[in-house]
């Protein structure tokens, strides 16, 4: 959306219902929007989790902090098929933050000791079978991640595959400009971030993650979101109809591991 539309169709919001204003949009404009890499460890067996596992905590989570890079999370699947997935969620400032890492990483003395066993790790006993990597660019209207407090806590991670790229874009429009991010807070579901896949699998799409006390909290929260007038407003534009702008949704329910930064 070009900035003549976006200014329009935010105006426009604003003054189609009584909860759109106009002032996050210009807060949030002054921030820079973030990059996350969304990246999914698959194992074969628990020895593998448990190597990986021991590398991000003792050796990857410290070195993005030494490189400015924070918070990070980690997080495994609450109702696993076979050996539990790890889910690791990196928030980049900028695509040269991004492209950066690695060789900042290949220059960490410290990295490179505390993460010796998994990185050096033979290929006939590896630390994991599969890494699964997607490279998201944050909503403009929640710029930059948002980690919750540090207490018991429950994530949803939802991802919205749509049938077209402009369908993908239109469904990004109804986040950012028509209130959706926004009723999400009213309600009390705390977004940790909003992305639209850039690089992944299954484009086009868009990867949100929400944060719950418990279960009984996810379904207070999303009981209030289906009801709330703002969201039956906005779903009753024929343009916004599920059936125009979204294909499949996958959600995966997660715990952060003990080492977890978000």
């Amino acid at each position: 959306m070009d900035r003549r539309n976006f200014v329009k169709s935010t105006w426009g919001a604003a003054l189609a219902g009584p909860f759109i204003t106009t002032r996050p949009f210009m807060e949030n404009a002054k921030k820079t929007q973030q990059w996350y890499e969304l990246r999914t460890y698959l194992f074969a067996s628990d020895d593998q989790r448990q190597l990986t596992s021991a590398y991000l905590e003792q050796a990857y989570l410290p070195a993005l902090n030494r490189a400015g890079i924070h918070p990070a999370g980690v997080f495994v699947e609450q109702q696993p098929q076979g050996v539990a997935r790890l889910y690791v969620l990196i928030p980049f400032d900028s695509i040269e933050a991004f492209t950066a890492i690695n060789g900042k990483l290949a220059r960490d003395a410290d990295y490179m000791k505390a993460g010796e066993a998994y990185l050096t790790a033979p290929p006939t006993s590896p630390a994991y079978q599969r890494i699964e990597s997607s490279l998201l660019r944050a909503f403009a209207h929640m710029p930059q991640m948002e980690a919750p407090e540090k207490k018991d806590r429950l994530f949803e991670l939802r991802c919205y595959e749509s049938p077209s790229e402009s369908a993908g874009q239109k469904k990004i429009e109804m986040f950012n400009d028509a209130g959706e991010i926004d009723i999400f807070k009213k309600v009390g579901a705390r977004p940790v971030f909003f992305g639209e896949t850039i690089i992944g699998e299954r484009r086009p799409n868009l990867t949100y993650m929400l944060c719950f006390d418990n279960m009984e909290g996810h379904d207070a929260r999303w009981k209030a979101f289906g009801s709330d007038p703002d969201w039956q407003r906005i779903r009753s534009i024929p343009e916004y109809s599920d059936a125009r702008l979204i294909s499949k949704i996958t959600r995966t329910f997660l715990s952060p591991t003990g080492y977890s930064q978000i």
